[in-house]
């Protein structure tokens, strides 16, 4: 699994957000978003953009403006964030994987592709942006993180 640059600013962006809305900040601007965590401004811009149009961030105009979290950060699950920006959590060939089909050796290939995208979902579905501000994953998700090759390449 690749994890876009696109959904990896996307999470940082709504982070801040939930932060801001922890010390109740009120709104932050894009130039904010994009100095807080280093961020490109312009790409950042179309990235809120796509985080406004799913229903994740509302946007106050003004010289106070800027964006704030739609729902509180312990409703907001890191898979709809991901969903929000790069679109489905799993595709085979632009394909959902239940919508695979192949003959022969391969033939059972599609119900693979289906348990990784429910393997992904029980990851990113579970986790709030609450939880990770916090460091306190979900009880399933530490384990993983503890696994002896959790940390290497492979």
């Amino acid at each position: 699994m690749d994890i876009s640059a696109r959904t990896d600013y996307a999470v940082r962006a709504m982070l801040t957000l939930a932060r801001a809305a922890d010390e109740e900040r009120g709104p932050v601007s894009v130039d904010a978003l994009a100095t807080a965590q280093e961020l490109p401004r312009r790409f950042l811009e179309a990235v809120v953009a796509d985080l406004r149009s799913a229903g994740l961030v509302e946007s106050t105009r003004g010289a106070r403006g800027g964006y704030t979290l739609s729902r509180p950060a312990a409703e907001v699950s890191v898979g709809e964030v991901f969903r929000a920006v790069s679109g489905p959590l799993a595709e085979v060939r632009g394909l959902r994987p239940q919508d695979t089909a192949y003959t022969g050796v391969a033939e059972h290939l599609p119900a693979l592709w289906v348990a990784v995208r429910a393997a992904l979902r029980d990851v990113l579905d579970a986790t709030t942006l609450a939880d990770v501000l916090s460091g306190r994953l979900p009880e399933h998700v530490r384990p993983l993180l503890d696994a002896p090759d959790a940390w290497t390449n492979r």
